[in-house]
Order: C-alpha cells, then structure tokens, then sequence
C-alpha cells in the first residue's frame, strides 16, 4: 500500500475493485522484476507469492496478464489463499447522521444513526477504509446497498447492514471488494427500533445476535429479549430462536456488540456497555444466558467503549475523578480469565491527554479495536481528530484525516469497525442452501 499524504490522487483500480486510494508513487523497475527470472519460477511459487499480497497490491498485480486477472475466478487458487494468506488489521468507518443525542447522566454522548436525506436515493453508500501500518485512507463504494439500510458490525471480510425502518429488522451481508455481492438474512421475528446488534463469521459458521429495543407498542420500546441467528457447514441452521431474556433495568445505548473468542475457549461470548449506572454485559453462547459484570470505577468514567483485542475483552475509557487525588485520563483495562477482574493495560501520557481533551471538548469519542491496534476517534465533525494506540510498539500518533470526508458541520459522525478484507468468504454458500431450503 502507499504511504498517506495530502494530493487526495486517486487511482481506479482494475475491474470488481473499488479502492481509491491517497496517492501513488512512481519507482524505477529494479533488476529482480526482470521477466526472465520470474518466467523460470514454478506457476505454483507464483501464485504463492501473490496470494501473500494485500488487497490493494494484489487487484494491482491482476492488470498484468490475463492467468493473473483470472487467478480471483480459480478454485485452487482462492483455497489457498484462505489458508496462506495473512489477516490485516484495517478498520472501515461510515458517515453517519446523527438524530437525537442523548446524554447519560456522566456525560456520555450516545448517537442513533440513520441516513434519511433525499441524496441518499442517488449517492451510493461509500466507506472509507483505514490501514493502521501505513496510515493511509482508501474509499469504497457500496452501489447495490438499498436506500434504508445502515453499516452496523463487521466479521470474517463482510459487512453488515440493518434496516433503519423501525419493525422486524431485515439484514444484508456485502463484501466489500466486491459490491455485486449482497447476500440477504431473514428478517427478525420481534419488532425493534435501534437494537444492538452483534456479528461472527468463521469459515463454516455464520452467528448474528439482536438484543434489545424491544417495540412493546408503536410508541414506547424497552429492552427484554435476545434473537439469535445461526448457521453452520454441519447442515444445522437456527432462525432467529428467542434466546433468554435480558437482565433487567439494562441500557443499551450504545447499539454496539462485541465478540470475543476467549482463549481456551470453544465458544465465545458477545459484550456490549449497559449504562446509568455504567457495566458490561456478556452473552454466553454455549450455555444461552447473559451475565452482568460490573466496570472498573464506573462511577467515574466518560464515553466507556468496549473492544477486542488478540482474544480479550478491552474496556476503554476517560477517567475523571476529580474529587479525589487521581489524575483524570484515559485508560485501558482487560476482562481476566474469570471473568469477573479487570487490570489496567494502558493509560494515555498526561501531556498527550490533555491535548486530546482540549480538541474533544466534551463532545465524547468513540473506540474501535482490531488486532493490536486501537482507533480513539473524537466525535464532533466530519473531519474527525482520531488518535491510533499500537499495543505491539506502545505508541500513540495522531491520524491523518480522511481526505473524503468534508464539509457537514457537526451533523456528520464517521462510526467505524475492525474490518479483515477477504477475497473470499465461502460460507455465504450457507445462506444460499438456505433460501433454497427456507425462502425468505
């Protein structure tokens, strides 16, 4: 990938590749591109080595002869670059309406997101996807995602998309290098409004779990039940069964759903924040039941976000304990094997915090965690300040801008997911069986 700068050049990349990326640079052909060497190599090696490439490179790679263009099209060749072929820690981010921010009692900004203006019948939904290793910003374009429907989680290279109607919740899953895929789920059985929803794809499953905002009436809603989606290689499917209720008095402001496959573990479990008063709620998928645990000083904690990282559960956010001799900050703690403890990780230098305070402003962040990286991005306007924490180095940096996100004012918010990009995702096969058994 190229390194970010400010031209905002973008380049078309070849057919069924809608990156555009923020530069490009030109270098000499250096003696080791020589064609003879290469043409000596076994086809196999070849393909090999292509199949270690990033995305962006590897659409590149495609455009130099028809075997390589037509490498995407081959069954060998996909299966082992399932096998082969490294995960990269990227993160794709949506703009977003906000309507109607509610505040919790410790300040904590919580927003709806919904796209409802009349562009949005013409414009197509675009997203912006973020390299953390080498600070760049690529765009995708999603031309066949309807009017209606809104970004809500990401697992295994697919999106997930809602609809924004209130009632029972119709979902499509889209690859993103690839916008003629739109594979459709069922709908929810129970109306809803704004649900947390939360995401898992492995490479013979298919899990998708929709908790909250029960609609008691066309009026009111409130959070009591769970659904759950599943389908597996195994040939055994579960469409949307009522798992067990909520706790009760929970909040579920957020909407966000987080996955951790624990290690050790054979199943794993899906989190997401309860407000007033602020803890965590865990969804335990072998033994179908929810648990409340409670969050590190949470009486004194702002814009609390959760994130997975390498098979934890992280809980970030700011501290401000003004009344007694702590200095506020931002801070990180990691859920222990028990379930139960949590242990600060990591906490922001104080001069780079207050830095950081002054441009927030009270406006509230949000957080998105992916592999070793972690995206603290302040919400506010289009153009969003956005801090990138690496665990491997201990290093913060600022991010670059997204040079196509501008203009909007404050009525424009980016909400973003970690993201793996995937040439290919088989297990969508699933969902085909399954319309054929079950249509829907």
């Amino acid at each position: 990938m190229e390194a970010f700068d400010h031209t905002h050049y973008v380049t078309t990349f070849p057919f069924s590749y809608p990156f555009a990326t923020t530069n490009t640079t030109t270098t000499s052909i250096s003696p080791w591109m020589d064609s003879r060497i290469w043409s000596k190599l076994p086809q196999r090696l070849v393909d090999r080595v292509i199949a270690l490439l990033p995305p962006p490179a590897f659409f590149r790679a495609r455009s130099v002869c028809k075997r390589w263009y037509s490498l995407l099209f081959s069954h060998s060749f996909l299966q082992m670059y399932l096998q082969i072929n490294p995960k990269p820690y990227f993160f794709i981010f949506f703009k977003q309406k906000t309507t109607h921010p509610k505040t919790t009692t410790t300040t904590t900004t919580i927003f709806k997101t919904t796209n409802t203006t009349a562009a949005d019948n013409v414009v197509p939904q675009e997203g912006y996807i973020f390299d953390p290793e080498t600070l760049s910003w690529h765009r995708l374009v999603f031309p066949l995602i309807p009017h209606g429907f809104s970004p809500t989680c990401s697992s295994g290279g697919l999106i997930c998309w809602v609809s924004d109607e209130a009632g029972s919740k119709a979902f499509l899953l889209s690859n993103p290098l690839f916008t003629s895929l739109v594979t459709p789920l069922p709908s929810t059985l129970r109306p809803r409004l704004f649900p947390s929803v939360g995401l898992t794809i492995t490479n013979t499953s298919i899990d998708v779990m929709v908790a909250g905002d029960d609609m008691i009436s066309p009026y009111a809603v409130k959070n009591l039940t769970t659904e759950s989606f599943h389908v597996d290689m195994g040939g055994f499917y579960s469409i949307w069964g009522t798992t067990s209720s909520l706790p009760r008095l929970c909040s579920l402001e957020s909407g966000r759903m987080v996955y951790v496959q624990h290690q050790g573990s054979s199943a794993g479990k899906f989190y997401c924040m309860n407000y007033s008063p602020f803890s965590v709620l865990g969804y335990d998928m072998s033994r179908n039941e929810w648990c409340k645990i409670q969050a590190p000083m949470r009486r004194f904690l702002r814009s609390p976000s959760l994130i997975e990282s390498k098979g934890k559960l992280v809980l970030l956010a700011a501290v401000e304990k003004s009344k007694l001799n702590v200095p506020r900050s931002l801070r990180m703690w990691a859920l222990q094997s028990c379930g139960t403890t949590w242990v600060e990780i990591e906490r922001m230098p104080q001069q780079l915090y207050a830095q950081f305070t002054e441009l927030e402003g009270g406006r509230g962040f949000t957080c998105v965690g992916n592999g070793e990286f972690v995206v603290v991005m302040i919400m506010g306007t289009a153009a969003e300040k956005a801090l990138l924490f690496d665990f491997g180095r201990k290093r913060w940096v600022w991010i670059p801008p997204c040079p196509y996100v501008s203009g909007g004012g404050g009525s424009i918010e980016l909400n973003g997911f970690a993201y793996e990009p995937r040439l290919a995702t088989p297990v969508t096969g699933l969902l085909d069986q399954l319309t054929t058994l079950n249509p829907f």
